[in-house]
């Protein structure tokens, strides 16, 4: 995915901008969590009035407060702030706003397969005999998961794939808008979880489970998995959703429908990642209502809780609050400090699967460090750099590129490359195939050319750090960024 180029960079639009602009136009509106709550400007266009606040008048329409993008829950129209200004202008001239919701057709054949394949899964509850059905749960590990849990979240099976379907439904009609398939595979002991959605990722926009909400729920769990998601709800009973990429982002387009809750609890997953992922997405959802549950031997992920026996709603109601004080005292780390201990490995950050050599000297990559390489002209930094970063983002790190020297397209290749391991223009008959893949790789590439202005650039990664939870920015290179005649200067 390419990010905005730097022609036009990133619009940034202040809160207080966005307040004051509100007001002066007469649109009533609510401060959220992560959002403004507006009524929608694209549900009833009878009159060249804003929308006017009545008591009855759901406020559907959603404003980050960061970004400034909205999105309205009843209508799926969606756009940046520049968009809800036209809009409103339109609104004056007393012309309909535009729907956004006529598909592509790459989206409107993608969910046509979709649909298909809903169509031969199959519910639980009809597979063959109780022998299949208990055979198929073992194979997942949710034998204990009920088919009345797996009936509520509407989960099939697909024979022919040995897959489980996770439908995503349209919130606003209860249509199907696409699905997650997932299936197992064995290598030796080691049983890993191969998912497949459609429409693609970078188009999903999904949050499973979130048909069965309801207006009145105000607690949430957010975990990072379908199968968790449904352990939470049959154990607890509370209202529990799942993250589409699990712990790698969580897309602000989904923040809208996280707006009603006063208490969110992330339970995503068993390791230190998804512990710094739930840190990293509790920052955008708001501090001040969300609460983490911590890794650790005796709070595994709750699909494993629930298979071992463990009480979760125990586990829920031991979750810390996410708003540290500014003070804390050891007795308050100290299960932190112990969490660090159990788990060195861990702690020493991702590790690379391509440089073992590499691991002994950086141990891994770590949030929060700078790693700087240097060598002469033509040594191949770019190309280590690419296989480099291309290893960790196949292992859900999200990556960003800025290149300076070479342009994206010839980045692109060599990354493609290195990632199918084969001289690819020796097999174009394989490049749809291996370009599919790579699409879904959580990696972006930023547009600059040669020198710019390092304001600019800083911007663009901060949009990229909220918008796709980047954790690995590559910069390549440092003097193309920055111009040569800058290099007397210490920056």
């Amino acid at each position: 995915d390419v990010l905005p180029s730097p022609e036009g960079p990133v619009p940034s639009v202040s809160i207080t901008e966005i307040r004051q602009y509100l007001r002066a136009q007469g649109i009533p509106f609510h401060d959220g969590y992560s959002c403004l709550h507006t009524p929608s400007l694209f549900t009833d266009v009878r009159e060249d009035q804003p929308p006017a606040a009545t008591a009855s008048t759901p406020y559907t329409l959603f404003v980050d407060k960061t970004t400034g993008s909205f999105l309205c829950t009843a209508t799926l129209a969606e756009g940046t702030w520049q968009d809800f200004q036209a809009n409103v202008e339109l609104r004056h001239r007393g012309i309909p706003p535009a729907s956004s919701e006529d598909p592509e057709e790459d989206m409107r054949r993608a969910r046509e397969d979709a649909r298909c394949i809903w169509d031969r899964a199959l519910p639980f509850w009809e597979l063959l005999d109780e022998e299949e059905t208990s055979k198929t749960k073992a194979m997942f590990g949710i034998s204990l998961v009920s088919d009345a849990t797996l009936k509520r979240f509407g989960v099939r099976y697909l024979r022919a794939a040995k897959s489980l379907v996770f439908p995503w439904f349209s919130p606003r009609d209860a249509t199907l808008k696409g699905l997650k398939l997932m299936r197992v595979e064995k290598k030796g002991d080691v049983i890993s979880y191969v998912e497949e959605t459609l429409p693609r990722f970078d188009s999903y926009r999904n949050l499973f489970g979130l048909p069965l909400i309801s207006r009145r729920d105000t607690e949430l769990v957010l975990t990072g998995w379908e199968l968790d998601a449904l352990a939470l709800h049959q154990a607890t009973g509370v209202a529990s959703l799942a993250l589409p990429r699990g712990a790698t982002c969580l897309p602000p387009a989904l923040l809208p429908y996280l707006e009603q809750f006063k208490r969110i609890t992330l339970w995503l997953g068993e390791d230190l990642r998804s512990w710094e992922a739930a840190k990293l997405f509790a920052r955008k959802l708001s501090l001040k209502r969300c609460s983490l549950v911590r890794p650790g031997h005796l709070q595994p992920r709750p699909l494993e809780a629930l298979n071992q026996g463990l009480n979760l709603t125990r586990i829920l109601r031991a979750a810390l609050p996410a708003s540290h004080k500014s003070i804390v005292s050891f007795r308050q780390l100290r299960e932190e400090v112990f969490g660090e201990l159990v788990n060195t490995e861990q702690v020493a950050g991702v590790k690379w699967a391509r440089f073992p050599e590499l691991n002994k000297l950086l141990k891994g990559h770590r949030k929060g460090e700078l790693t700087v390489f240097t060598g002469p002209t033509g040594s191949g930094k770019t190309t280590f750099l690419s296989e480099y970063a291309l290893d960790l983002c196949m292992q859900g790190v999200c990556t960003l590129w800025g290149s300076f020297e070479i342009n994206n397209v010839r980045l692109a290749k060599i990354m493609l490359t290195q990632f199918a391991g084969r001289r690819l223009e020796d097999q174009l008959e394989l490049y749809d195939e291996w370009a599919d893949r790579f699409e879904d790789l959580p990696l972006y590439f930023m547009t600059f050319h040669g020198q710019q202005n390092i304001k600019t650039v800083i911007d663009t990664m901060q949009h990229a750090v909220y918008m796709y939870d980047i954790t690995h920015v590559v910069v390549d290179n440092l003097q193309f960024m920055m111009g040569h005649e800058h290099l007397s200067v210490d920056r």
